[in-house]
């Protein structure tokens, strides 16, 4: 067997023990008390209608340039009395976002199938006996919302957030992901702050072939961010001509599955080379795992384990750097690396339909 093979089949069992650990860290996370309590606060708050999610982002957002709010999109948002019962209240000199609420009534029908038979019931009025009653929207009135953040009380319990990596990245590592980008045909461009790209640390953006990158963070989340982002060109790019599984188009049509597949590439590039990712890897992929309805988070990370160690096998096949915790001989591995084939010529011009994928 040659050096190569031996390598990448080391290489291969080291992503196989790296998969299972984040599958066991993700079912640790979801299981724990602190994810139960913040999935259960989270399910007091119904959805709102498209035309009053709008009128909440507006009015938060101009809220956040007034200085009013910390942030500029809202998270949860409640009625006065709904807050109250939280154990929280609206702080002082915080204004309502105006909402439409609907206003219903009881309507009951002796015959069901006879539209004409359908009365209204007065408050208090029971239903004939045999009759079949139903809720009825009859219009909509003014009403007011405050976001978490115009209240004060009882701690929110929070699912546990992703942490930024801190410190240096592996030298040689940017500059190997780099290339691999643009050899696909995508421009890197590098921005100021996550306000440029919609908040996320990283995006790529498919139609404009174009992948951002924000650098207000230390070099390890840059790095990170874009072994991320190249999983998303790698597995999510739009490809005509070609035999989709079923995985590969759940991974299109949900978000959450593509999440997960990329975050779980940048853990294994990053593991490779000595990057500890998983202060930020592991709330990361549980959240999204947990967004994909169906299957459990564990199951998510399970059904990608094989897409995603393909994908960063070929991510590492062609870093032309040294690699940690393989057993192989560094001599014996920069000389396997002299004999392999360069990275394709970069690629220009080229555009395809597709979305737009952030983090």
């Amino acid at each position: 067997m040659s050096t190569q093979v031996r390598t990448r089949a080391s290489r291969e069992a080291k992503l196989s023990a790296l998969q299972h650990t984040l599958s066991e860290s993700v079912a640790a996370l979801v299981t724990g008390e602190d994810w139960k309590r913040a999935l259960t606060f989270a399910a007091r708050f119904r959805s709102r209608s498209f035309n009053n999610t709008m009128l909440i982002y507006a009015q938060h957002y101009s809220a956040y340039q007034e200085g009013r709010v910390p942030q500029p999109t809202p998270t949860y948002v409640a009625g006065f009395h709904q807050w109250l019962s939280l154990g929280r209240h609206v702080m002082k000199g915080q204004h309502g976002y105006a909402i439409l609420a609907p206003v219903t009534a009881r309507i009951a029908s002796p015959n069901p199938t006879d539209p004409g038979s359908w009365h209204r019931l007065a408050r208090g009025e029971r239903p004939g006996f045999g009759e079949t009653v139903k809720s009825k929207l009859i219009g909509l009135k003014p009403t007011h919302v405050w976001d978490v953040s115009q209240t004060a009380g009882e701690p929110v319990p929070e699912l546990p957030r992703p942490n930024l990596l801190r410190g240096e990245a592996p030298s040689g590592l940017w500059d190997g992901l780099a290339d691999q980008i643009t050899a696909r045909g995508f421009d890197l461009r590098l921005v100021s702050s996550a306000a440029a790209i919609g908040g996320a640390n990283g995006l790529t953006d498919f139609l404009a072939r174009e992948i951002s990158v924000r650098t207000d963070m230390d070099d390890a989340a840059q790095v990170k961010t874009l072994a991320h982002e190249l999983g998303h060109v790698l597995l999510h790019a739009p490809r005509e001509n070609t035999v989709s599984t079923d995985l590969a188009a759940d991974a299109t049509m949900h978000r959450g599955i593509a999440e997960v597949e990329a975050e779980s590439i940048a853990l294994m590039v990053g593991a490779t080379h000595g990057l500890d990712t998983s202060a930020y890897t592991i709330p990361y992929v549980s959240t999204w795992a947990a967004s994909v309805p169906g299957k459990t988070p564990v199951e998510v990370v399970q059904s990608t384990a094989e897409r995603v160690r393909g994908a960063a096998l070929g991510i590492l096949d062609k870093l032309d750097m040294q690699k940690i915790g393989d057993g192989t001989p560094p001599g014996l591995y920069r000389e396997a690396l002299s004999h392999r084939v360069g990275t394709a010529p970069i690629a220009t011009g080229a555009r395809t339909d597709g979305p737009v994928l952030g983090r």
